[in-house]
């Protein structure tokens, strides 16, 4: 498996070349300092995961396509999250990417591991987006529209992601869950 960290300099400067941009448009279209857009690019910076979603908002795509490669052809390939689990920002939460964004489908699909006492708030997606949360093990509370909603293993929860939303885990043992993003319309 390529380094996630190499693969994030090599996508974002392929998004960037393919659009035309220069930093500091980048900078302009995701919100993200053009000083630390360039110490990505350069490998000296791994972003929190916060920024790499305002990363791939600003370039109107998936977030897996900073952090995997798509999967050549539709299926038949065995994806095991126990051998994709990583550490793909400077986060804590650990990231497996069982099916990376294909425009053809519509969606990606990850399982997120929690660790005990860890929250994430996620500033709203594009426009469309939605969530389907499901608890695989542990508890955890999504917020939903301001209010947190608590979750224990097999609960399952769609939203709406183009509002701000998150995740946390008040337990003492891991969460786990999987994370099916829907993104509405094909992505630039």
């Amino acid at each position: 498996m390529q380094d996630p960290n190499e693969y994030l300099v090599q996508a974002l400067k392929a998004k960037r070349r393919a659009r035309g941009w220069s930093l500091e448009q980048t900078a302009q279209e995701t919100g993200v300092s053009k000083a630390m857009l360039g110490q990505i690019e350069r490998g000296e910076s791994s972003p929190t995961l916060a920024t790499l979603w305002k990363i791939a908002t600003g370039f109107d795509v998936a977030l897996s396509e900073f952090t995997d490669p798509l999967i050549a052809g539709a299926g038949g390939e065995l994806r095991q999250a126990e051998r994709l689990r990583h550490q793909p920002t400077q986060d804590l939460m650990l990231v497996a990417s069982l099916f990376p964004y294909d425009a053809a489908f519509g969606f990606e699909l990850f399982e997120l591991t929690l660790p005990p006492g860890y929250e994430r708030n996620s500033e709203p997606h594009a426009k469309g987006v939605t969530e389907h949360v499901i608890v695989i093990r542990g508890q955890m509370e999504v917020l939903i529209d301001g209010q947190w909603q608590r979750m224990r293993e097999g609960d399952a929860v769609r939203f709406v992601a183009d509002r701000a939303h998150g995740y946390r885990n008040l337990t003492q043992s891991p969460a786990v869950f999987h994370n099916l993003i829907h993104y509405p319309q094909q992505r630039k």
